[in-house]
């Protein structure tokens, strides 16, 4: 259950956390909430550990075939130095 909290904070010091926010595509109450979790050592899930910029990758791409991660990295280091 989500509640309304109301916080006593430095005008410029608030510009600079929306800014910040913004950059990482993410609303400063998902930042905020993401801080106490930490602080507080409550768990926090794996959806929470990834960056702004993964979350929103996540499920945009199709794996074609099944490849392992160390096949994968050969076959692109033997393209990037065959050159």
């Amino acid at each position: 259950m989500k509640t309304k909290l109301t916080l006593m904070i430095e005008q410029s010091t608030i510009k600079k956390a929306k800014k910040y926010a913004q950059q990482r595509r993410r609303s400063l109450s998902s930042l905020i909430q993401n801080y106490l979790k930490a602080s507080s050592n409550d768990e926090v899930s794996a959806e929470d550990e990834f960056s702004p910029t993964v979350s929103l990758l996540k499920g945009s791409f199709k794996q074609t075939q099944k490849l392992g991660y160390k096949e994968e990295l050969v076959n692109r280091l033997s393209e990037k130095y065959r050159r």
